[in-house]
């Protein structure tokens, strides 16, 4: 496209686009992004045994925690355990289709593990998955 100034000579116009402030703004949007991404994994500490065959998890489940305190979570709620029957129990919902993923701090003794085992089957939940770390194969052959 073509211009004619006040003077009669003809002037082209700038065609190209500068990219330099979109840079700006997409690296301004990458570190807010690399900040955040971490804050947005939220959830309970809990040092999870490591067993040789892990399945992941794919789809939103419901995950009881167990903390090193012995401290019992649904999702990220706190949650006392003669309470946990009730709150898991969804009114239109099969039990016998309902999957709870526990995790447990390796540290948790087995009794702890074994009472919230029970309140789960209580609210007539059968499929329960124990969610675990894979073992690192490799620090384990150079050790």
């Amino acid at each position: 496209m073509a211009f004619t100034s006040s003077n009669g000579r003809t002037l082209t116009s700038l065609a190209e686009i500068n990219i330099t402030p979109m840079v700006d703004v997409v690296l301004v949007l990458l570190v807010i992004f690399m900040i955040t991404a971490p804050v947005l994994q939220s959830g309970i500490d809990v040092a999870v045994p490591k067993t040789r065959t892990v399945r992941e998890i794919t789809e939103q489940r419901v995950v009881l925690t167990i903390d090193r305190d012995q401290q019992l979570f649904l999702g990220d709620q706190p949650v006392n355990i003669h309470e946990l029957p009730q709150k898991l129990r969804q009114p239109n919902a099969d039990p016998s289709k309902q999957v709870i993923y526990l995790r447990a701090d390796e540290r948790v003794p087995f009794g702890a593990f074994a009472s919230v085992m029970d309140a789960v089957k209580q609210a007539g939940i059968t499929n329960i998955s124990i969610v675990t770390q894979p073992l690192d194969t490799k620090g384990a052959a150079e050790k």
